[in-house]
This record gives C-alpha cells, sequence and structure tokens, in this order.
C-alpha cells in the first residue's frame, strides 16, 4: 500500500495503526483450513468512514460517486462494516473471514457461527446472476466436509432472488 501512496513502507504502517486504534480501520482474516495457515493469510482490509473515504477521494457528491472507479469497493466497504457492526450486537458474535483460492476465486465475507459457514458477496449490480455465487461453490469444493449454508449476494436489488439452487441474491436494505 505505501508504494501505491508514494510513502515508505514503515509510514503506512504508522498510519494504518492509527487509523485502527481509532476505528476508522478494520481487517477481516483470510480463512484457511489449517488455523497455522489462517494466522498467516493476508487479511482483507476496509476505512470504516465511507465519507472519508469520499472525501479522500474528493469524491463529493452523489453524481460523482456514481461513475467513480472506487464505487463498488466503497460499496463493499458500508456493507461490510453494516454486517460486522450487526454481528457485535449478538450475543456469540459470529467469526468474520474472507476466502481467496489459489485460482482466483473468493469470498467477501465468511461469517462462522456454531461449525456453519455463511457465505457472503457484495456487488454492486442491479442484476446478480449466478455468476456472482462462483467463490462459494469454489469454497464448498475446496472444503467438502464442512457444513455451508446458503451464500447471499447482497446488492442494490428490490427483492430477494434465488441465483442458484444453493444461494440467494439479497437487498442491501434487507426489504
Amino acid at each position: 500500500m505505501g508504494r501505491e501512496l508514494g510513502i515508505t513502507p514503515q509510514t503506512a504502517q504508522r498510519w494504518l495503526a492509527m487509523l485502527r486504534s481509532t476505528f476508522q480501520w478494520f481487517e477481516v482474516p483470510a480463512y484457511q483450513g489449517n488455523t497455522i495457515k489462517r494466522i498467516s493469510g493476508r487479511p482483507k482490509g476496509y476505512l470504516a468512514d465511507t465519507g472519508l473515504a469520499c472525501s479522500l477521494q474528493t469524491i463529493s457528491t452523489p453524481k460523482a460517486l456514481s461513475g467513480h472507479p472506487l464505487v463498488g469497493a466503497l460499496f463493499e466497504s458500508a456493507v461490510a462494516g453494516e454486517i460486522r457492526k450487526l454481528a457485535s450486537t449478538l450475543a456469540s458474535p459470529p467469526n468474520l473471514y474472507c476466502w481467496r483460492s489459489h485460482g482466483g476465486a473468493e469470498i467477501d465475507l465468511l461469517l462462522e457461527r456454531d461449525a456453519t459457514f455463511y457465505p457472503i458477496e457484495v456487488k454492486l449490480t442491479s442484476r446478480p446472476t449466478r455468476k456472482d455465487t462462483r467463490g462459494f461453490e469454489a469454497f464448498r469444493t475446496t472444503y467438502p466436509k464442512l457444513k455451508v449454508a446458503p451464500g447471499l449476494v447482497i446488492a442494490p436489488v428490490d427483492k430477494l432472488s434465488r441465483l442458484s439452487e444453493m444461494d440467494y441474491g439479497l437487498p442491501w436494505d434487507c426489504r
């Protein structure tokens, strides 16, 4: 990240530490079937305040946001933050992970509770399709012995829809 911003890795680490300590940055650890690999897996990071993220990108209007290359990532950050907040209110909150296969399949958020995994993909599309569930299928294939609940593709859609035999498209506002 430091190279992309034109700063040293040490400076980037200090900035991230400051963002973490002020609850502006959170990371979701990578899920690996092996606990040791899980510790060393690469986490996925989110800037918790999407308003701050927009300000840093000089995005000042909804119109500017709608055409911006980061609009999908900002939508994912907003949804991930809401899921994290909601999960934290539970008496027994789920573990929260992300998942990437060596072949490139991924799941944005993977909740684990009571030995069941709940895969979630966040897509900024009004028409999610079966293609958006490929990460869920890859996870089920990679870990056939795990109990995996139906997957959810959270998107700006009007109603719940079936995307595959096991997976659904869900409105981002849960209508």
